[in-house]
């Protein structure tokens, strides 16, 4: 049995005031960790020709290895049977589920506290799993201000009335400093393929999705019987439909969504797991020239159409639109949101009803 290790938080190595360390430092309880490490799953190996030569080296005879993901694991005491895997989205890494741009604790504390093993993992090209097989160029383009948009804190430079974002300076410093680049051509089908292996080696567990990762994530449990639920926060595109079945492209103000035709026999493999969605606030109902609110009223249309095609097919496939059922103010990250605690909660509660707690 490994040594338990008594984790903290450390007010100090978080950029905050003075007074809201102290309050934060007070604020969290210990939590005994009885294992923890990282490791790479998945990936591919490229070999070069020739004979490598150790006194005059060059790429002859030499490998790559590229195209895995980075895994971090943490056990808890008294841990519950099933891990959670946290998958981030587009231009993001495995902080998404760290501490909070406010500096509260992020789901992958939370979960923890709750008893949950959990995994959180960097894609392929992403992060500290960079190496890539193909190229790529990274340019520093200015983007903020459309993240701030696209991932509905507000139009910038407003914030939207009751959004459940913290305003101040700092917060927003730390949001837009989590933003990371593809150091590689995305590619649904490496990083799906890198998530499968990663099931392969840990066994069943949770797929939590966030974003981009909505649609590799259905990959990835057709890919391997080892995904056991999915609960999917604010899916952006990748939306799977059986041949046959597949409805119509969706124009916005942010370009058309379009969904994905796969065999009927693989659709079918995503009715045999419960699957819950949920999206915020601040989502328009109509057409509107608002590119970044636009952008996600197809998206909540199509992941609509998905749920029924699943149910459909016998499958148990649930959306929650957040206000809805009260919930008010959530941005495209309601998991690190100021009401992050709520949104938990409704995960812990779905994940009781379907037995997989």
């Amino acid at each position: 049995m490994p040594r338990p290790i008594i984790l903290a938080t450390f007010a100090a190595a978080l950029c905050l005031p003075t007074a809201l360390l102290a309050q934060d430092a007070r604020s969290f309880e210990p939590i005994t960790i009885i294992d923890q490490g990282s490791f790479a799953a998945g990936g591919t190996v490229i070999e070069n020709d020739g004979t490598f030569d150790n006194n005059s080296p060059t790429s002859a005879g030499q490998t790559f290895h590229g195209d895995h993901l980075y895994a971090f694991y943490q056990v808890p005491q008294d841990p519950r049977p099933l891990p959670l895997v946290f998958w981030h989205g587009a231009f993001q890494s495995g902080r998404s589920w760290e501490t909070t741009a406010d500096g509260r604790e992020g789901f992958q504390t939370v979960f923890l506290r709750r008893r949950f093993p959990v995994y959180i993992i960097d894609q392929p090209r992403r992060g500290r799993a960079g190496n890539s097989t193909v190229p790529t160029e990274l340019k520093p383009t200015p983007n903020d201000q459309l993240f701030f948009d696209i991932f509905r804190i507000g139009q910038w430079p407003d914030y939207f009335d009751g959004v459940a974002f913290d305003t101040g300076e700092e917060t927003l410093n730390q949001y837009f400093r989590a933003v990371t680049p593809n150091t590689g051509s995305y590619d649904a089908e490496v990083v799906s393929d890198a998530v499968s292996t990663l099931f392969d080696r840990i066994g069943g567990g949770i797929l939590v999705t966030h974003s981009q990762a909505g649609g590799p994530g259905w990959l990835a449990a057709i890919k391997n019987d080892g995904v056991r639920g999915i609960i999917a926060y604010e899916p952006g595109s990748g939306f799977v439909f059986p041949e046959g079945e597949v409805p119509d492209a969706m124009p916005s103000a942010a370009g058309t969504l379009e969904p994905v035709a796969i065999p009927v026999a693989d659709f079918e493999k995503l009715t045999r797991i419960p699957i819950v969605i949920y999206y915020g606030d601040n989502i328009p109902d109509e057409p509107t020239e608002a590119f970044g609110l636009d952008n996600w009223r197809v998206r909540l249309d199509m992941a609509e159409r998905w749920v029924e095609a699943i149910n459909r097919h016998g499958g148990d496939a649930t959306l929650v639109h957040l206000p809805e059922i009260g919930i008010t103010g959530n941005t495209h990250f309601p998991f690190s949101d100021i009401n992050n605690l709520a949104i938990a909660d409704l995960a812990s509660e779905w994940l009781a009803q379907k037995g997989l707690d």
